[in-house]
């Protein structure tokens, strides 16, 4: 697929999957908690700092960190999908800042000043674009000189089952292709060696990488499967073009690969983020 299309379509998919994010706003704050915590002691930013967030959906990371940085800190919080930056306005809203700045911005071309912000916070967005080495390069221009960067992107399969077991079901099926190396998407960036090259060669210096468990969990079935119709980007995509009969075969097939991970409450799924963060150099 070419760039422009590639783009156009995942535009698509985010505009689409905003009033999923938004209604599980405060599930991922809490789900993924441990990743925002690491994301933020890697930012080493101070109050009244600067902090640009890129593929933000509603804004948990960076709320979190206006949160903990004080009213003195600008806070640019930005996605490409207009849907994403309208759910992240409520949510501001909703928890009382007034000074948070939202902006349709695109991570590979970003419209804003060389040298503006001192610090970029990008939770699971690199790993979704078509050109991450691109977008590094844009974020590394938009940094002050020290300023950082911290972003975290999602490990292998085999620590991410919440994703891989429906990716596998879809190709096993023959629903979807087998993912090319290289191709955007959840696990893209599970390479720990590429995704430190990635910051190496667009300028951004020492880049830091470290695992950071944690779990999704789902009251039950239904829950799981309404997180990925409604919630799981490309994931949902395709469920949504597949026909009743085969919808159903996906989920009963899921449902069995599902049983290692039933726990007394339902279902708990381990996840496992790379966290990177680095310096402009």
């Amino acid at each position: 697929m070419e760039p422009n299309e590639f783009k156009r379509a995942s535009h698509a998919v985010w505009e689409a999957m905003a009033p999923g994010w938004e209604e599980r706003h405060g599930w991922f704050e809490a789900a993924a908690g441990p990743v925002t915590e690491r994301m933020l002691q890697a930012l080493q930013v101070r109050p009244a700092a600067t902090i640009l967030e890129l593929a933000a959906g509603t804004g948990v990371v960076g709320f979190t960190a206006l949160a903990a940085l004080g009213g003195e800190t600008r806070l640019i919080v930005s996605d490409f999908a207009e849907a994403m930056v309208e759910a992240a306005r409520r949510q501001g809203a909703a928890l009382g800042f007034e000074h948070v700045e939202y902006s349709v911005l695109d991570a590979e071309a970003l419209e804003l000043p060389d040298e503006s912000v001192d610090g970029v916070l990008c939770r699971w967005g690199y790993m979704l674009l078509s050109d991450p080495a691109r977008a590094l390069a844009e974020t590394r221009r938009v940094l002050r000189d020290g300023g950082r960067v911290s972003c975290a992107v999602f490990a292998g399969p085999g620590q991410n089952p919440w994703a891989a077991l429906p990716m596998s079901v879809l190709v096993d099926s023959g629903h979807l292709p087998p993912p090319e190396p290289g191709q955007p998407g959840i696990l893209a960036l599970a390479d720990v060696a590429r995704l430190r090259q990635l910051f190496t060669d667009a300028g951004l210096a020492d880049p830091e990488i470290e695992e950071v468990p944690f779990v999704f969990p789902f009251t039950d079935e239904d829950d799981y499967w309404r997180f990925l119709t409604g919630v799981a980007g490309a994931i949902s995509m395709a469920l949504e073009r597949l026909d009743g009969e085969a919808r159903a075969d996906v989920r009963a097939n899921l449902a069995t690969r599902l049983e290692p991970f039933r726990a007394p409450d339902g279902l708990e799924l381990p996840a496992v983020s790379l966290v990177a963060a680095a310096t402009r150099s």
